[in-house]
C-alpha cells in the first residue's frame, strides 16, 4: 500500500498498540499450549503403553485437562480483546469517514455516485471485520509457526529436513497467491460497483422507471453488469480454488512424505513412534496457518483496497471547519466579483460575471432561458460551487472565510428539487436550526403557509412523512423546503423556482410572504412566474453564464420585453399575464450606468 493513501490509519492504530502487545501475548500462550496435546499423546505412546504406566498416564490426563482450560480462557480474553479494538477502529473510522463526508464540497461529492459513497461505509466494515474476524487471528499466530518448527527439530530431529521443504513450499504457494488474487479481487470489485451503481439509480428513479415500464430497456444493461460481476466472481473463485487445492495437496503430500520418513528412521531405531505421531499432529499446528493465508488473500486484498479508497477520500481538500473571527448578522449586500466558475476542464464556463451586486431588503429576480446558469448562481453565491477565480462578498466579507454552519445560518436556501428526510415534520423544519425552539419552528411553518396543513393531520408535527417525504405531495415538501430555510431567519434567502409545485392560491399567498419578507431581508428568486415577478425590486437576467441585463425590475424588464410589465396592487392583485416566451429566451443588452444591480455584467 502506498504511503499516502495509508497514512490516515496509523493514528487511529497509534492508540491501540497497548492492545496489540496484549493481544500477541495471549498468542503467544496459546501457541505454547498447543504444544500440550501432541506432547502428551508421544509421552502416551512411548511411556504409558510401552511400561503399562497408569499412574503416568493419570498425570498426564490431569495436566492437560488443566492446560486446556486456561487455553480456553486466554482464547476467551483475546476474543474479547479483539472486539475491543475493533470496536474502536469502527467507531473512530465511522466517525472519521462521516465528518470528511459533512465537510467535502459539494462538487466533490458530485464527481461520484451515490454508490461510490455507500461503498465507503461497507469498507468501514470490512475493516472491522478483518481486524477482528479470523484473519486477524491468521496474522496473530503466524509468527509461532517457528515455535512448533523449533520443537519438530528437538523431538524429531531426523525428520527436519521434510518440515523445511515443505514450508517453504508452502511460503512460495502464498507468495503466489496473493498476487494472483490482489489482481482478480479488484476486477471483480470495480465491476460489482458498475452493477451497484445502476442498481442505486434504479432504486432512486423507481417512480419513472415503472411509470414509463422502462424495464425493458434497463433490463439488458443490468444483465450486462451482472453477467460481468458474475464472470469476474467466478474467475476469482476459480484462482483461489486452484491455490486453495494446492494447498490442501500439498498437506496429505505433507503427511505421506512425514511417514514415510519417519518410518524409515523408525525402523533404524532412530525414531520413537510417539515421535512420529507428535510431529505428524505438530506438522497441521505448522502448515495450517500458511494454507489458511492462502485462503485468506481475499481479505487481504479487499482491507488493502478498502484502506486506500478511504485514503484517497480522506486526502481530498474540504470545506473551512472554523472562522478566524466571529461576525455579526450580516446586513445581506451581495457582490459577485470576476467570477469564473466550470464543471470541469473541458466544459466551457456555467458562471462567467465580471461583477454583480445585490442590495440588501429587497427581492431580486433571476431570469434566463433553461441552462443559462440560474442554479449555478445560487450555488456559488451560497458557497456550495467554489469558483476557479473570483469572489462572493457579502457585506464586504469574502464567503471563503466563512464556515459551511456559518453560511447556512446567514443564506436560507430553498432548491429546486426539494429534498426531506424520513423524519417527523418538525424535524425536517428544525433542521434548518438545530436545536431551535417550538415556537420559531411554528412561526416558520405559518409564515411558509404550511402550519395549517400541518395542524390537520393525526399527528400534527409529529408526523412521519416517509423516504424523501413520499407521503406528501410536491407543493407540501416544497412549503416544508421553505419554512426549513425561513427557521434561523437568515437575511439572505436564495430561493430556486419556489412556486413550482404550488397551486395559484399558495402561490399568491407565497407572494404576499415573500413581499413582507423581503422589507428586512434580501431575497433572491429564480423564478419565471407572473405572480412572483411583479414584487421583484431587481432583476438580474442571465444569457450561458454571464450577465445580460441587470437593474430595477420596471426599467429593465421595460428595455427587455419593449413595455412595462403589469403591477401587482397591494391587496388581492388580479393575475398578471406572463411576458411572451419567445422575449424571454432573447439575451438583453446591458444596461448602462446609474443601476445599482449588475454593473460592468458580460453580455
Amino acid at each position: 500500500m502506498s504511503t499516502d493513501k495509508t497514512s490516515w490509519l496509523k493514528p487511529i492504530i497509534e492508540p491501540l498498540r497497548p492492545v496489540m502487545r496484549e493481544l500477541l501475548t495471549a498468542s503467544l500462550f496459546i501457541n505454547l499450549m498447543a504444544l500440550a496435546v501432541p506432547i502428551f499423546v508421544m509421552q502416551v505412546y512411548d511411556r504409558v503403553i510401552g511400561h503399562n504406566g497408569v499412574a503416568t498416564l493419570k498425570g498426564l490426563v490431569i495436566g492437560v485437562g488443566f492446560l486446556l482450560a486456561f487455553d480456553w480462557i486466554i482464547r476467551t480474553s483475546r476474543g474479547r480483546m479483539m472486539q475491543t479494538a475493533a470496536l474502536r477502529l469502527d467507531v473512530e473510522i465511522g466517525t472519521k469517514l462521516f465528518d470528511k463526508i459533512m465537510h467535502l464540497p459539494l462538487r466533490a461529492l458530485e464527481s461520484r455516485p451515490a454508490s461510490f459513497w455507500q461503498t465507503l461505509f461497507r469498507d468501514v466494515d470490512g475493516i472491522r471485520n478483518t481486524v477482528s474476524g479470523a484473519t486477524a487471528i491468521l496474522l496473530a499466530d503466524l509468527p509461532f509457526v517457528f515455535i512448533f518448527l523449533g520443537v519438530i527439530f528437538v523431538i524429531g530431529r531426523p525428520l527436519a529436513m521434510v518440515f523445511v521443504l515443505l514450508f517453504v513450499a508452502f511460503l512460495v504457494l502464498a507468495w503466489k497467491s496473493g498476487g494472483a488474487m490482489k489482481e482478480s479481487t479488484g476486477k471483480e470489485k470495480n465491476v460489482a460497483q458498475a452493477r451497484d451503481a445502476l442498481v442505486a439509480e434504479i432504486i432512486a428513479g423507481r417512480a419513472t422507471v415503472k411509470a414509463v415500464a422502462l424495464d425493458r430497456a434497463i433490463r439488458p444493461i443490468w444483465e450486462e453488469r451482472q453477467a460481468g460481476t458474475i464472470e469476474q466472481s467466478i474467475q476469482r473463485g476459480a484462482i483461489a480454488d486452484g491455490y486453495v487445492n494446492l494447498g490442501q495437496m500439498l498437506t496429505m503430500l505433507g503427511s505421506v512424505a512425514l511417514t514415510t520418513v519417519g518410518a524409515v528412521f523408525i525402523m533404524d531405531h532412530d525414531l520413537t513412534m510417539g515421535s512420529l505421531v507428535a510431529c505428524n499432529m505438530l506438522s497441521s499446528r505448522l502448515y495450517g496457518p500458511i494454507n489458511q493465508l492462502v485462503g485468506a488473500w481475499k481479505s487481504f486484498a479487499s482491507f488493502r483496497q478498502s484502506v486506500e479508497r478511504l485514503g484517497e477520500v480522506f486526502a481530498e481538500g474540504e470545506e473551512r471547519r472554523a472562522s478566524g473571527i466571529k461576525r455579526e448578522r450580516p446586513s445581506g449586500l451581495l457582490a459577485l466579483e470576476d467570477i469564473s466558475f466550470a464543471y470541469d476542464k473541458k466544459s466551457q464556463a456555467a458562471s462567467a460575471i465580471d461583477r454583480l451586486e445585490i442590495r440588501p431588503n429587497g427581492i431580486t429576480a433571476i431570469l434566463g432561458r433553461n441552462g443559462s446558469g440560474k442554479t449555478t448562481l445560487l450555488k456559488i453565491i451560497l458557497g456550495l460551487y467554489h469558483p476557479a477565480k473570483g469572489r462572493v462578498l457579502l457585506d464586504g466579507g469574502d464567503i471563503a472565510q466563512f464556515t459551511r454552519a456559518e453560511l447556512s445560518g446567514w443564506m436560507g436556501y430553498v432548491p429546486q428539487e426539494c429534498v426531506l428526510f424520513n423524519a417527523s415534520i418538525r424535524d425536517n423544519i428544525a433542521y434548518g436550526a438545530p436545536g431551535c425552539e417550538d415556537e420559531a419552528i411554528l412561526e416558520a411553518a405559518k409564515t411558509a403557509g404550511v402550519h395549517h396543513y400541518i395542524v390537520d393531520l393525526p399527528d400534527g408535527y409529529a408526523t412521519t412523512i416517509g423516504e424523501a417525504g413520499s407521503r406528501l405531495s410536491a407543493g407540501q415538501r416544497q412549503r416544508i423546503a421553505i419554512a426549513r430555510a425561513l427557521i434561523g431567519n437568515p437575511p439572505v434567502l436564495l430561493l430556486d423556482e419556489p412556486s413550482a409545485s404550488l397551486d395559484r392560491q399558495a402561490e399568491e399567498d407565497l407572494r404576499n410572504t415573500l413581499a413582507e419578507l423581503g422589507k428586512t431581508h434580501t431575497i433572491i428568486i429564480v423564478t419565471h412566474s407572473p405572480v412572483l415577478l411583479p414584487i421583484c425590486r431587481d432583476v438580474v437576467v442571465l444569457d450561458k453564464g454571464a450577465v445580460a441585463a441587470a437593474g430595477p425590475a420596471a426599467e429593465t424588464l421595460q428595455r427587455l420585453f419593449g413595455a412595462r410589465p403589469p403591477q401587482a396592487p397591494p391587496q388581492a392583485p388580479p393575475p398578471p399575464q406572463p411576458p411572451p416566451a419567445h422575449l424571454m429566451a432573447q439575451p438583453a443588452t446591458p444596461l448602462a450606468g446609474g443601476v445599482h444591480i449588475g454593473v460592468g455584467g458580460k453580455s
